[in-house]
């Protein structure tokens, strides 16, 4: 098993070089935002809609299959069995009211049915299918939209579109620079994290385990002794990383320097900011549950 191919988040692709990423990061952080921001308070059609805009922009991208197809594979099914429990589990306490006088007039027919489908105790309701609707759409524009923009944006340009972004509070005193860097690292400890998983399950299983053998409480203590190790292997990394910082002559008492990654704006992110404007019109008229 390899984590860093077949499980690359938070991992940034440097080839092929794409048209997502010669894109601006302050642009693609703006799309980003706008992906995470506009879902709230919206209707069903508009979470679904981005949900297809995340994919069509992943087949139209020129990113390599074997970069996405796993990960759209299995964040799909996972946000699809999240639909269907969320449906098919109570919406609320089953709580049944009658009113006291009988109506004064009769009221006509309609097409509307609260209960969509029953058999046996399994039931979707209007209320179960919208909060369903609504969770499965919501966790895969969040997971997805983060792990594309990470895909296809370094980490030293996360780090300077977001000191770009904070600049302004920097009157008031706010440390932008020591948030940066505090960023760029935790971006660049990702790869880490996924490289000591690995070689601590690649070490299981090369012991030869035979789990059928083993009872419930030695295996649960065999994977504490796992997390116990693979804590310890990350403070020491950590540890690692702030002797080269040291080593490097980093003081805290003075900023470190912002300037990176060179940012180019063209024409393409042009387009790329109009296509975002259009979107946030479009939330503002048509968006709205």
């Amino acid at each position: 098993m390899d984590l860093m191919r077949s499980l690359p988040l938070g991992l940034y692709l440097e080839s092929p070089q794409t048209w997502v990423h010669r894109l601006d990061a302050r642009v693609k952080l703006g799309w980003l935002m706008a992906l995470l921001l506009t879902p709230i308070l919206a209707n069903n059609f508009w979470r679904g809609m981005l949900v297809v805009v995340l994919v069509v922009l992943t087949l139209i991208s020129g990113l390599p299959r074997r970069v996405w197809g796993k990960q759209l594979l299995g964040l799909g099914i996972f946000s699809l069995l999240l639909l269907v429990i969320i449906a098919l589990a109570p919406d609320g306490l089953s709580v049944t009211s009658q009113p006291r006088l009988p109506p004064d007039g009769a009221t006509p027919p309609t097409n509307y049915h609260y209960i969509l489908w029953q058999w046996h105790w399994f039931t979707i309701t209007q209320r179960s299918w919208q909060l369903a609707l609504r969770l499965g759409s919501l966790f895969f524009t969040l997971v997805y939209a983060t792990h594309l923009y990470l895909l296809t944006t370094p980490s030293e340009a996360i780090a300077a579109a977001m000191t770009w972004c904070l600049q302004p509070l920097r009157r008031w005193g706010l440390p932008v620079g020591e948030i940066s860097l505090c960023l760029t690292l935790s971006l660049r400890f990702i790869p880490l994290v996924l490289e000591e998983v690995q070689n601590l399950v690649r070490s299981v299983q090369m012991r030869g385990i035979r789990w059928s053998k083993l009872k419930l409480r030695q295996v649960v203590r065999l994977w504490l002794l796992v997390a116990d190790r693979l804590l310890l292997n990350l403070f020491l990394r950590a540890e690692q990383v702030a002797v080269a910082m040291v080593a490097r002559g980093y003081e805290p008492a003075q900023p470190p320097p912002l300037n990176w990654y060179p940012s180019r704006w063209r024409w393409g992110d042009s387009l790329a900011v109009l296509g975002l404007a259009g979107l946030c019109g479009l939330r503002l008229v048509y968006g709205w549950d």
